[in-house]
C-alpha cells in the first residue's frame, strides 16, 4: 500500500489495482476481467447497485473502474470528510460482491452494447486492429473489452471462478492521496479490507513472438483512419524516457513534426499524433492520422517519410529542449489532482513493486541527451512499420 499526503487539497482519492488484465485470461473466457469489473458495481452482500450509486452521488463523489491489458483498477474520489465511506465502499465491492446469476445475464447485454458502440468508432477499430496485428496470436493483441463471441459464452461460474482465483491479497495493491495522514488512511484501509481472501499468485506471462502483417478494413466512413508503427520498449527498460522524448518530437504535441507538417502546413488532417505504451515484456509505438479518402495515400506517405527522416537525421537541440520541458512540466501539472497522484502510485506498485519519487522521474527525463535519443531511434524506430487502415478503399 502507498499513501501520499497532499496538504491543502479537499478530496481523498483511494484506489485498488488488481494485477490481472486481458492478457492474463484463458482464451476461452477472453473478456472476463472486463465482465467482472462491470459486475462489481451491481451490488454486494449488503448493498444494492442503487445504494452504491446513490451513496456516492449523495456525497458528491466519483466511483469508477477500468480494465487494461495487465491490471484492473477500481477507484473512488470524495470530499475528504467522506474518506471513510469511500474506502469502506471499495472494500465492500472488492471483497463481498454478490455476483448473482441474474446480474451476469443482465450485464452481458450492457457489455455487448459497449462493444457495439466501440465498433461504431472507426479510429478505435483501427487502433484495435493494429494492436492485434502487432501481437499476432498473443494475448496482448486482445482488446480488454473482449469480443462478442466470448462475452456471449461467459457463464456466471466463469466469472465467480475468475474472482476467486485472482481477487486475493497478493494480487492487489491499494493507494490513496489527499490531506489525511498516512496512519489514518492505513487504518481505514486495513479495516475495510480485513475480509479480503489471502494468498493469490500473479499470472505467469509469456512474451510475444513475431509480429503480423498490416491490413486494410473496408468501411463506408468519411475518413480513412491510418495507424502505423511497431514494437517498442517494455515498462522497465532504461531507455523509456529517451523514447518519450523522441515520441514528443515526432507526434506528441502541438509543436511536433507530424502536427506541423500534416495538419498545420498541409491541412490534410485534424487529428494526427504519435504515442508509446509499455507492458511487462513488450511495448508499442504508433502514429495515427485521420484524413479524407482522396488524401489517404499522401498522408500515409507523409507519416512514413517523417519516420524515415527521424531515423536518418535524429532530432535537433531545440527539439530536445522543447520535449524535455514539455514532459517534465506536463507531468508536474498533472499531479495537482489527488486522483492522478493516487493512480500513479497504484499503477507503479502493481506493475513494478515500487513508487518512483517524483523528483527522480523528472530527473530521468531531464537527463536525456542526443546520444540517448539517437540510440533509441535506431533501436526502436528503424524497423519497417506495420500499417493498418480503416475506411473506403482508395
Amino acid at each position: 500500500m502507498a499513501t501520499e499526503r497532499v496538504p491543502g487539497t479537499l478530496s481523498v482519492a483511494t484506489g485498488v489495482w488488481v494485477g490481472v488484465g486481458s492478457r492474463d485470461e484463458p482464451a476461452e473466457v477472453s473478456g472476463v476481467s472486463h465482465f467482472l469489473e462491470h459486475l462489481l458495481f451491481k451490488g454486494t452482500e449488503t448493498r444494492s447497485s442503487q445504494e452504491i450509486s446513490r451513496g456516492v452521488d449523495r456525497r458528491g463523489g466519483d466511483f469508477n473502474a477500468f480494465t487494461s491489458k495487465e491490471y484492473t483498477a477500481y477507484y473512488c474520489r470524495l470530499p475528504a470528510r467522506h474518506a471513510e465511506f469511500g474506502v469502506e465502499l471499495l472494500g465492500d465491492v472488492l471483497t463481498r460482491p454478490a455476483l448473482r446469476d441474474a446480474d451476469v445475464h443482465a450485464e452481458r447485454q450492457v457489455i455487448l452494447e459497449e462493444l457495439a458502440m466501440d465498433d461504431e468508432s472507426p479510429d478505435d477499430v483501427a487502433h484495435r486492429t493494429f494492436t492485434a496485428r502487432l501481437f499476432e496470436g498473443h494475448s496482448l493483441g486482445r482488446d480488454p473489452g473482449g469480443d462478442r463471441e466470448h462475452v456471449q459464452a461467459i457463464t456466471p461460474d466463469d466469472v465467480r471462478e475468475f474472482f476467486e482465483l485472482h481477487y486475493r491479497a497478493n494480487c492487489m495493491v491499494a493507494a490513496a492521496a489527499g490531506p489525511l495522514p498516512h496512519d489514518e488512511m492505513l487504518a481505514l484501509i486495513e479495516r475495510a479490507f480485513a475480509g479480503v481472501a489471502t494468498g493469490g499468485v500473479r499470472p505467469e506471462r509469456i512474451a510475444p513472438g513475431a509480429m503480423g502483417a498490416g491490413e486494410h478494413l473496408d468501411d463506408d466512413t468519411e475518413q480513412v483512419h491510418i495507424v502505423m508503427g511497431g514494437r517498442a520498449l517494455p515498462r522497465q527498460d532504461a531507455r523509456r524516457e529517451a523514447l518519450d522524448v523522441v515520441n514528443h518530437v515526432l507526434g506528441g504535441g502541438l509543436s511536433s513534426r507530424l502536427f506541423e507538417e500534416i495538419r498545420e502546413r498541409r491541412g490534410l488532417a485534424y487529428a494526427v499524433y504519435s504515442g508509446v505504451s509499455s507492458y511487462a515484456d513488450a511495448g508499442v509505438f504508433q502514429m495515427y492520422a485521420g484524413t479524407q479518402p482522396d488524401h489517404a495515400e499522401e498522408v500515409k506517405d507523409l507519416l512514413h517519410q517523417e519516420l524515415q527522416q527521424l531515423v536518418a537525421d535524429g532530432i535537433t537541440e531545440d527539439e530536445l529542449d522543447v520535449a524535455k520541458g514539455y514532459l517534465t512540466g506536463a507531468f508536474e501539472l498533472g499531479l495537482e489532482d489527488t486522483g492522478a497522484r493516487m493512480a500513479r502510485s497504484a499503477g507503479q506498485l502493481i506493475t513494478t513493486g515500487v513508487v518512483r519519487p517524483i523528483d527522480e522521474q523528472v530527473a530521468r527525463w531531464a537527463a536525456v541527451d542526443h546520444d540517448a535519443a539517437n540510440e533509441v531511434i535506431r533501436d526502436v524506430l528503424a524497423a519497417e512499420p506495420v500499417v493498418v487502415t480503416v475506411g473506403p478503399s482508395t
